[in-house]
């Protein structure tokens, strides 16, 4: 499920150029995408929770139902259509405005932060890479259920909860600040 994937080592992240004489005001556009990606990283957790009480036998499909109807982002995609499927939108959405809005003018502010922002773009591209994965994995073990297709499921989302935690972490201390700071949000 996973050949064929060019991970990215989080050791090669270039260097974050030091921002001098931030004001809060200006760490307001940071700390905003932080608990935008706080409610993200929050229903990955749970949801990673969840599949291994299901992988072990120790919760029903009724619990399961009841515990992921709790979550937010569960009731705002009820809304507008299926789980996996607008959560993979809304985050080819948010990616896709980071390439064309503010990553061009993140890469003008100087040579470190062009740097970041080819980064951020290249894991951009691994994560879309796991939620089309994942996509594929959840639809052959529905077709399917059978273990093999759940380990296959619980492969790829194990691999995008790790990729897609790193990246949101690494997003926001290397660009955060410099949302503000340059006045692009």
């Amino acid at each position: 499920m996973l050949l064929n994937i060019s991970f990215l080592d989080d050791a090669t992240r270039p260097p974050i150029p030091p921002l001098e004489g931030l004001t809060e005001e200006q760490r307001g556009a940071g700390q905003h995408l932080r608990m935008v990606h706080d409610h993200l990283r929050d229903n990955m957790k749970t949801l990673g929770k969840l599949i291994e009480r299901a992988n072990s036998g120790s919760v029903t499909s009724t619990e399961i139902a009841t515990e992921t109807s709790d979550l937010a982002m569960v009731a705002n995609y009820r809304r507008f259509g299926n789980l996996c499927g607008q959560h993979c939108q809304i985050v080819n959405a948010h990616h896709s405005i980071e390439d064309a809005h503010i990553f061009p003018v993140l890469a003008m502010q100087s040579p470190g932060f062009k740097a970041i922002a080819d980064r951020l773009t290249a894991e951009h591209v691994v994560v879309h890479e796991l939620l089309e994965r994942l996509v594929d994995a959840l639809n052959a073990l529905a077709a399917e259920p059978s273990p093999a297709r759940f380990e296959d499921a619980k492969t790829v989302y194990h691999a995008l909860e790790r990729v897609l935690l790193s990246h949101l972490g690494w997003e926001e201390d290397a660009m955060g600040d410099a949302l503000g700071y340059f006045g692009m949000f």
